[in-house]
């Protein structure tokens, strides 16, 4: 599975998880699914703190579900997965945003990713 997909499927797993607050038995054939699935849930305070700390006028609890979900993703890539290039790892959550939310949340993400990433630099 190509990572464009894996990731996808991520985010539709993870998208359950946090409607469903269930984290049920997560086996997955492909280990970068996998990795992001377990990483997001296993780091998720973490995660979520970083997330809000680069939040302006949002409370991360009251985001979208899709829009929670896909920084929680791309955070987690850019936080713990050093083999992939931080422009990928935006342009993948831009994508999905583009995808699953509405017309403003391709810029909303990359705003609050490029506030993450100037944090690490």
């Amino acid at each position: 599975m190509k990572r464009h997909e894996a990731r996808e499927k991520a985010f539709q797993t993870l998208f359950q998880i946090d409607i469903n607050d269930n984290v049920s038995e997560l086996k997955n054939d492909d280990p970068y699914l996998e990795n992001v699935i377990r990483g997001v849930n296993e780091n998720i305070e973490k995660i979520d703190l970083l997330i809000s700390t680069h939040l302006e006028n949002w409370a991360l609890e009251r985001l979208p579900y899709a829009e929670r979900t896909i920084l929680r993703i791309a955070t987690y890539e850019l936080e713990y997965l050093e083999d992939i290039p931080v422009s990928v790892s935006i342009n993948e959550a831009i994508e999905l945003a583009h995808k699953y939310g509405d017309e403003k949340s391709g810029q909303f993400i990359n705003g609050v990713l490029s506030k993450i990433i100037k944090v690490r630099e």
